[in-house]
């Protein structure tokens, strides 16, 4: 069995290898490590949690021992799609590099501009960025690529995903064409390997797994899930992931809970909190402080349900994660991978449970599809049964459930929902905003001679004869009911007068 120190690491990367806990690569460092120590471009496809990251920092602190950067000239440049996986890849360096002198910088939104400067312009040896980021500064004048020696694309696929190919192919135009490439992803699109052939040197390929497949050694479940009423189903799913929760029991110690919209994932947060379940949203419209702050609680356990979007589905590195739960199944089949990859990392067992509603059966048949496979059946936590009464206010804010409406037209007050009150205050001070347009109507119409009321607009018909009675009923007298004085002549006829 290869180890660390058959792979011809630095003896400084070794020792902070062994004091980090590891002794015995991964199929995917074993194999891109080598290829990368001799200075040729590496194509490493790898399922996510199979420590990709170690692939290709161990070998870029190796050959940066040496030399020093100049200011504004990193040496090495590390691409990522999000800003927590940049944070990790981050903390990697910090591992791994702790016996070698060498700078970083961190390039991600969320963090002042100024700071990265200053960080720039003292000269890093190692840039780990976001593609969006990293453009400004260099738009901005601050940053200068031509003295890139190594350059890293991680997650390849999810920069496909997320949009960032024209940025990709940009960045890779402003570094020198003699760079080294790494190249990292989880499944090989056509257009990921129209950049490979493009941009990469006869790279060595190594690939680990068949793309796109799940670790054996993580269970998986899908709940078949229908409401018992369509306005009902949203209250109703979220009932039964907490009855899938408690079913796990001691053995769920920790899960992220994936939505497919972040609108979803505050409310998911929201409803398990208020049940008395610790949980916490992540999602990318949240603030990059209270982004890092919920994932450092999960990761350190003080939180227990992270709920999140695809955010967070690709490389975080929380090894004990026991579950994950996925709310709606993934629009897109190779998302589930990457999503269940959060468990069952560094040869542990998870657990993955998903809950399928019939809108979603066509996207859970891609997901079979694509992992080859029949993901076994769950039985209904909940029975079938009706749905408990909810705890006071603990699925407020869901757009889905709109508030009864009584069929009595009066209502005690106490009994009308904040919502309608809301909107019924809001009605009050429009009708009372446009009260005087009103008045000022009616009087306008007061002051017009008689003829001119009766002929404009074409409703003179209507009530020409009326105006001149008291029964007007904008003249301020009874309502008329029925046609009263105002009779035509010709309805009073007998049918025989009316022949002649």
């Amino acid at each position: 069995m290869t180890k660390f120190s058959d792979l011809k690491l630095s003896p400084k990367v070794l020792k902070a290898i062994a004091e980090a806990g590891y002794e015995t690569p991964t199929p995917i460092q074993a194999g891109a490590i080598p290829p990368a120590l001799e200075g040729r471009d590496v194509l490493g496809i790898a399922q996510t949690g199979t420590g990709k990251t170690a692939s290709f920092t161990l070998p870029m602190i190796t050959a940066l021992a040496r030399g020093r950067a100049r200011a504004r000239m990193p040496r090495s440049l590390v691409l990522c799609p999000t800003r927590e996986l940049a944070a990790q890849v981050a903390e990697n360096f910090d591992t791994y590099s702790k016996h070698v002198k060498l700078t970083k910088a961190l390039l991600i939104g969320g963090v002042s501009f100024k700071e990265q400067d200053t960080l720039i312009d003292k000269g890093v040896d190692v840039l780990i960025a976001t593609p969006g980021r990293l453009l400004d500064h260099f738009e901005r004048g601050k940053l200068i690529l031509n003295d890139v020696k190594v350059m890293v694309v991680d997650e390849a696929d999810r920069m496909l995903d997320m949009g960032f190919i024209p940025d990709i192919e940009r960045i890779f135009g402003l570094t020198p064409f003699t760079r080294q490439t790494l190249f990292f992803s989880a499944t090989m699109a056509p257009e990921i390997e129209r950049i490979t052939n493009t941009f990469l040197s006869n790279p060595e390929r190594i690939e680990v797994a068949r793309q796109a497949t799940t670790n054996e050694n993580i269970e998986q479940g899908v709940l078949m899930f229908k409401g018992s009423r369509k306005d009902r189903e949203p209250s109703e799913k979220r009932k039964a992931l907490r009855a899938l929760i408690d079913a796990e029991g001691e053995k769920c110690t920790n899960a992220i809970i994936f939505c497919n919209r972040k609108m979803d994932v505050d409310i998911v947060a929201k409803s398990l909190k208020k049940y008395g379940y610790d949980a916490a949203p992540i999602h990318g419209d949240l603030d990059q402080s209270q982004r890092t702050r919920t994932l450092d609680g999960f990761r350190e356990g003080s939180l227990r349900f992270l709920v999140a979007s695809d955010v967070a589905a690709r490389g975080l590195d929380v090894p004990s994660v026991s579950h994950v739960f996925n709310f709606d199944v993934p629009s897109h089949a190779e998302d589930y991978v990457h999503r269940i990859g959060r468990t069952g990392r560094a040869g542990r067992d998870g657990t993955a449970i998903m809950i399928c509603v019939g809108r979603d059966e066509k996207n859970l048949a891609d997901v079979e599809r694509l992992v080859e496979r029949e993901i076994p059946r769950l039985e209904n936590p909940l029975g079938g049964g009706k749905p408990e009464e909810a705890p006071q206010g603990a699925d407020e804010g869901t757009p889905e459930e709109k508030p009864k409406r009584s069929r009595s037209r009066s209502r005690k007050k106490d009994d009308t929902p904040k919502a309608e009150a809301v909107e019924s205050e809001t009605q009050v001070v429009e009708q009372q905003a446009d009260a005087p347009k009103v008045e000022e109507t009616q009087q306008v119409e007061a002051d017009k001679p008689k003829s001119e009321s009766r002929t404009r607009g074409g409703r003179g018909g209507r009530g020409g004869k009326g105006r001149n009675n008291n029964n007007d009923n904008r003249g301020g007298g009874n309502k008329v009911v029925g046609l009263g004085d105002h009779l035509p002549d010709f309805i009073g006829l007998s049918f025989a007068e009316r022949d002649h």
